[in-house]
């Protein structure tokens, strides 16, 4: 493909070790910047504190990074803006400003991350490329909301939702399932599926982990109903059936507010949680059997994709695995009902044949399925079907 003017604008620093969009950022954005193409990508930062990371990881004598702290946030006209526009706080003026300005200078993709990224867009639909990572409306709709100010809350997100990917003429999507949901809300609008990335070098796998008592684990960001209600699901309904069948197994519960989460649940002695370490593949390394069996979850799982890549055997259900081609018993233990999802678990605890098997068998998964190279690939393809692109008219830029 020809070399392209990217902007991109991203709700988190590209990390490598970020949260789990910021994973995919960092793929992201080193990868087009590797194929040749002259990016500008724009970042709003929660935490101030990766600022200088990502700095580090992008200097800025090969990369054109620009991050932008959450703006302060106070009094009445700050709520009436999130209620009007959810999410669009992280998105501050001084943002907004220099991304015109850079607008201005030409583009040939603005490439915008996650849909809420959708709100600094608005303006540029012709030649914006919108990436949804996931849909609220699928996520949150096992749980009822609490107060009257929740619905609410709840409702104006969803409306959002709606109506930022009603404006938008070329979208993304992660998985089939996303990009037929997207389909459905803006028919009008061309759709695609492009996976999920990962630097597969950042995962080294070992294929001979060391005898210990069976580990079962969960890892994963509480604050994200999906990853809640399956720890939920498994310290009240799946690990008590597993214990009886292992008496001698542990469970471990790892991740952002775990302990906050969960920890009026998990009373039991041989349940440890850890909560917001500071690097969690050595307990991937210690994890015989990563249970994860979210209620409606949409989009791919990274901690999932992640486990896959360490050599970490997993179950789940449908859901958990979205988005790749997995099969069970394979690749993965899949099941819907917490009897299949207990049966599957002891298995993998009990028999080192079966580990072995699909750990090697999941690792190869993720190779062909979410290896940089193909899913970038996929996405230059995608850039090329936007009309002024696709006429051969890259040089008649926006600005």
């Amino acid at each position: 493909m020809s070399r392209l003017r990217i902007v991109v604008v991203m709700v988190e620093p590209p990390l490598p070790f970020g949260n789990a969009a910021a994973r995919w950022f960092y793929v992201l954005l080193k990868g087009l910047v590797e194929r040749g193409h002259a990016v500008t990508a724009f970042a709003a930062c929660s935490k101030p504190g990766e600022i200088e990371e990502a700095h580090a990881v992008f200097p800025a004598s090969s990369y054109d990074l620009r991050l932008y702290p959450f703006p302060a946030r106070r009094g009445f006209s700050a709520k009436l803006e999130t209620l009007r526009r959810p999410y669009s706080y992280m998105f501050g003026e001084d943002l907004r400003r220099d991304l015109s300005a850079e607008l201005a200078r030409g583009v040939d993709v603005l490439h915008l991350e996650t849909t809420w990224s959708g709100w600094v867009g608005l303006d540029h639909v012709d030649r914006a490329l919108l990436n949804v990572l996931n849909l609220y409306e699928i996520d949150l709709s096992a749980r009822p909301p609490g107060s009257p100010i929740d619905r609410f809350r709840r409702r104006a997100v969803f409306q959002a939702e709606r109506k930022l990917l009603r404006r938008f003429r070329h979208i993304s999507t992660l998985t089939p399932r996303l990009t037929e949901q997207v389909r459905r809300i803006n028919p009008r609008a061309a759709v695609h599926t492009v996976p999920l990335g990962m630097d597969l070098s950042l995962y080294p796998f070992e294929d001979d982990p060391r005898p210990r008592a069976p580990v079962v684990g969960l890892i994963g960001s509480f604050d994200w109903e999906p990853t809640l209600s399956a720890g939920e699901r498994l310290i009240t309904r799946l690990w008590p059936a597993i214990r009886r069948r292992v008496p001698d197994a542990r469970l471990q519960i790892v991740g952002r507010r775990a302990r906050a989460a969960l920890g009026g649940l998990a009373t039991a002695p041989e349940i440890a949680l850890f909560e917001d370490v500071a690097e969690v593949i050595p307990y991937f390394r210690t994890t015989d059997a990563l249970v994860y069996a979210p209620g409606p979850a949409s989009g791919m799982k990274v901690k999932v994709m992640e486990a896959f890549a360490l050599g970490t055997p997993v179950v789940t259900n449908a859901d958990g695995v979205e988005g790749l081609p997995v099969r069970d018993g394979v690749h993965a233990g899949l099941a819907e009902d917490d009897a299949g999802l207990v049966e599957r678990a002891v298995a993998l605890l009990t028999d080192p044949e079966r580990r072995v098997h699909q750990r090697r068998e999941a690792r190869s998964l993720v190779e062909g399925h979410c290896h940089p190279l193909p899913v970038l690939d996929r996405l230059e393809q995608v850039y090329a079907t936007l009309p002024h692109l696709a006429k051969g008219s890259a040089g008649g830029r926006l600005g």
